[in-house]
Parts: structure tokens; sequence; C-alpha cells
């Protein structure tokens, strides 16, 4: 035990004066935002909250602070309590002549890489040359609507294992570069991030959390969310101009239809706001939600136990109280309005994911996989062979590092609570 904590919480008084860390402050709609990039902490708080913020700052003291908010707004505050929930927050470095421990900041992915490098990403131009492409390529798809990718561009190749290896390489390639995408344009704002693997649903994702990024105005938020989605309209309208101008029925042209189609199959899973996409975030940014999926996720709760007692016949004053409040009615009307319209959105899509996964995910992936292992074996030639194993590295091994990925991460989340 250090001598820190063997001495217990510092005390709080009218003289105690306060020295934040670096805290970065925007308002939002009625609120402010007040949060630290390092850690990736950010804290909503009214007007007056924001204020305390900034004197405590300035480096006046507690009761000094306390008499400051009483003249500007004739309320009473405790400031001794507040500069204890910055503290738990992580956003007070010292408390008098004594240090607040701190807890280790998030890692962050290619720790190298500094805003300065890469400003450039947050240039208003960009948007005008995604903008400039996408328009180029529409043009050309009008003119050759014979361009447009279908799922028989993928088989390229009459062996199944090089379409397979190259398309799952290219795959992850192109996943690669969507979440450098994030992260970049994220750090060009001063947010760390940090990309890993995770899992939505029945799908194995790669995620970069950018959260620090609520703390930036809301062009380079609504940048770094939609910096993924630009890359890969932007890949596959380059894509489309090359293949327009390549001859037909050559391999290079086979080639360029199978790139083109990956790089456009992950855009509509974005539309998949149910399992925080890309564009979840962008909603929850334009509805003014603080955590749209969280909420709608209560919400949903709530109506699904006053459902089940309805349907038991269970309508009794108590049992109204069983369930709880209803956890939107804390909510301002704005945000109230979008989450209850999100929850439907939830749970419809989540039970449609769940039952195609039930229904054709689960049984294909099966198939396959034992159609994989029976394929093996001398009896099958070098080319059977090379499709089956082919099918078992690819299938088998997205399968494995799904569960792999949702069991750590649950773990993950098990010592966050625990904690």
């Amino acid at each position: 035990m250090t001598d820190t904590a063997a001495e217990g919480p510092p005390r709080i008084g009218p003289t105690t004066r306060v020295l934040l860390h670096d805290l970065a402050v925007r308002q939002d709609r009625d609120e402010w935002i007040v949060g630290r990039m390092a850690t990736r902490t950010f804290v909503a708080l009214p007007a007056a909250g924001a204020r305390a913020v900034e004197l405590l700052g300035a480096g006046l003291s507690v009761g000094r602070t306390e008499e400051s908010l009483r003249a500007e707004t004739g309320e009473e505050f405790d400031i001794a309590d507040f500069v204890g929930d910055l503290a738990a927050l992580g956003f007070v470095a010292r408390i008098g002549d004594r240090p607040v421990p701190d807890a280790e900041p998030p890692r962050a992915s290619l720790p190298w890489l500094r805003p300065r490098h890469v400003r450039l990403a947050l240039h208003p131009v960009f948007p005008l040359l995604v903008a400039l492409l996408l328009a180029a390529a529409a043009v050309a798809l009008v003119r050759r609507p014979d361009l447009l990718p279908g799922y028989r561009d993928l088989l390229w190749s009459r062996h199944g294992s090089v379409v397979l290896l190259s398309g799952a390489a290219a795959g992850w390639t192109l996943l690669l570069a969507h979440e450098l995408a994030h992260l970049v344009t994220a750090r060009a704002a001063g947010v760390p991030g940090r990309m890993r693997l995770g899992t939505r649903l029945q799908f194995l994702v790669m995620q970069t959390d950018i959260s620090g990024i609520e703390l930036a105005p809301r062009r380079h938020r609504l940048t770094a969310y939609l910096a993924g989605i630009a890359l890969n309209l932007s890949v596959a309208s380059v894509l489309l101009l090359v293949l327009a101008a390549t001859e037909t029925g050559t391999t290079a042209h086979r080639l360029l239809a199978a790139a083109l189609l990956l790089a456009l199959l992950p855009l509509p899973f974005q539309c998949m706001v149910f399992t925080r996409t890309d564009l979840y975030f962008v909603l929850q940014d334009l509805t003014g939600c603080r955590d749209l999926y969280g909420d709608g996720l209560a919400y949903a709760r709530y109506r699904f136990r006053r459902s089940v007692r309805w349907i038991r016949g269970v309508r009794s004053v108590r049992s109204a109280r069983d369930d709880g409040p209803d956890p939107s009615a804390r909510l301002p009307a704005h945000e109230r309005r979008a989450v209850r319209v999100y929850s439907v959105v939830l749970v419809v899509g989540t039970a449609a994911c769940l039952t195609f996964m039930a229904a054709v995910t689960l049984p294909v992936d099966i198939a396959l996989l034992a159609r994989a292992v029976r394929g093996l074996g001398p009896g099958h030639g070098l080319a059977g062979n090379a499709d089956a194993m082919a099918v078992l590295v690819v299938l088998g091994g997205v399968n494995v590092l799904w569960l792999v990925t949702w069991w750590r991460n649950r773990r993950s989340r098990r010592s966050v609570r625990a904690a």
C-alpha cells in the first residue's frame, strides 16, 4: 500500500485549489461536453458545471468558485463534491498539494502517427474529391450499365481455392483500410483511437474506438464517422473507372470486377444501424442522443416486460411498479422520440439478423465445412484438395476467430464490471 493510499482521499475545503488535466470543452445544445482526450472520457454538464470547470482550471479555490457561481447564477453549488466527481472521472491531476492517482490511458493504435502528420485528412477539399470521384463513376455507369458487378464476378477463376484465398485477402485488406480511414481522421482531430477485432451479433468486425471525437467540432466528428464509407466509395469509383477502360473478357477485367464488388459489399452492412455501424454514430450525432443504443436497449427491455405482464393479464398497480419507471422519460424530448423509434429498429433488426443466421448462415456454414472435409483425400486430386483446404482455412478460420474474439471481449467486459 502506498503512502497516498494509506492517508486516504485528500480533504477538499473552501481554500483548496485543484490542478486539472488538459480538458476539452464544447457546447452541445443546452449542455456542455467536457472530457479528457488522452483517456477518451467525457461527460455532459449543464452550463454551471462547465463554468465551474473553467473557474477551477483558472486556479480559483473551491470557495472562490462557489462565490463566483453564486454571483453569476444566484444558486448555491457544492463544489467540493463536484471536485470529487471530477477526480473520479480522472479529470483532476492534483488536489491541494496531493497528486491524484491516474489510471493508465488506453493504448492507441499506431502511436507514432501524430496529428500534424495527418492534419490534411480533415481538409474540406477531401469531401469534394470524393464527390467528384462518385460523379465520374456514376457517369461511367450510366453510359455502360454492364459495368455494374454481380455475384458471379467474384468467381473470376475456375480454381475455387484461388477465388476464396484472394477474396479473403482483398476483403481483409479493404477492411483494414476502412478502419485506418477512421483512425487517421480521428488522429487528425487529436483523438488517439484504437483498432481491434469485435463482434456484432453474428458478424466478425474490425472496429476503431474513436470515442474522444465527441469533443471535436461536428464537422470533424461526421468526417471521422463517414471516413470508412468514403474510402470504400472512393476505391469502388476508381476501380469502376479503370474497369471501363479495360478490355472485357481479360483476366484484368475479371479481377477488377471482383475487386469492385468486394469494395461495395460492406456498404449495405453500414445501414444496419442496430449493430452500431458507422451510420449509427452519424444518426446518434444528428439526433443529439448521448447513448442511442444503450437507451434504446433499456427502453426495449422496459416495453418487453410491460408486454409480458399484459399478455399474462397482470395489470395491477403493483405490477406497474415492478416494471420500474420508463427509462426514456428522463431524457429530453428530442432524445426520447429518437430512442423510442430506434428501439423498434433495434428489436426488428436484431430479430431478423438472428433468424437469418439460424435459418441460412449456420446451415450453409455447416454444409460447406462438411463438404470440405469430405473433399480431402488422395481420391480428389490436387485441385479438389486445394479447394477443400481453402474452404476450411477461410470459413473455419473466420468462425474460430469470431468465437475467440467474442470470448475475449466478454471476459474484458466482465473485468471492467468487476473493477
